[in-house]
């Protein structure tokens, strides 16, 4: 179980088709494992792993909030896919090599034949992967706009907010929920393409309309 190095394009590769159907690491919300899978990534993933760039850009918006988020964080080999060496802890040491080592083989050697086995397997990873067709990754998504206060136009809030247009990004029902003293907020869903549409972006064009929103809150994520 692993990912291997996420430091090489092996490991982004492997972390790419592992979130192909998922929007996290572990379950359906943002979660201590998504934050140690994240601290192991030391750059953003290259344009063409969408998935995991999708996700990663995702998790980084929760980089004040992470150590609030749900979960104990372990081991970053407890993670991945079931199917692929655990390499992440791997260490060298030539007293335990030679306790194991029936034939003397010394420890180049040995690093050798392990890094082969683990470059055989991914392979095998990759190739099981590359069979399946290629979808489009969907979300969909509920947001809370909020008003600065109980005289905001809400019509007008929900219009600024319709006016967003992008490609993979389709908006659906909407209602106003009470949040108290006469404060209603917009509860908006949406539909996006992972790889095109990213909650930063809706919320960073949201709150543009600075004269009618507050604020904005991802209250629901769900792939579809």
């Amino acid at each position: 179980m692993g990912f291997g190095d996420l430091r090489s394009a092996a490991g982004l590769r492997l972390l790419n088709d592992f979130l192909a159907d998922k929007s996290y690491i572990e379950g359906y919300v943002p979660s201590q494992a998504d934050i140690a899978v994240f601290e192991a990534v030391s750059t953003p993933p290259p344009a063409d792993l969408f998935h995991a760039l999708r996700w990663y850009n995702h998790i980084k918006s929760y980089e004040k909030q992470k150590a609030s988020l749900p979960g104990v964080k372990k081991a970053l080999g407890k993670y991945g896919p079931a199917d692929v060496e655990d390499s992440t802890g791997a260490t060298t040491d030539s007293k335990d090599d030679d306790d194991i080592d029936l034939f003397g083989s010394d420890e180049e050697e040995e690093s050798e034949e392990s890094k082969r086995l683990r470059e055989e397997r991914l392979a095998q990873y990759e190739s099981k992967k590359s069979k399946k067709p290629t979808l489009i990754a969907k979300s969909s998504i509920l947001l809370d706009v909020k008003p600065w206060d109980d005289e905001t136009d809400m019509a007008k809030l929900e219009e600024c907010v319709r006016s967003i247009q992008a490609d993979g990004l389709v908006w659906g029902s909407s209602k106003l929920v009470p949040v108290g003293y006469g404060i209603k907020k917009l509860q908006i869903q949406c539909v996006v393409e992972d790889d095109k549409v990213g909650t930063d972006m809706l919320e960073e064009r949201i709150t543009a309309f600075e004269d009618y929103v507050q604020s904005m809150d991802v209250a629901a994520f769900n792939k579809i």
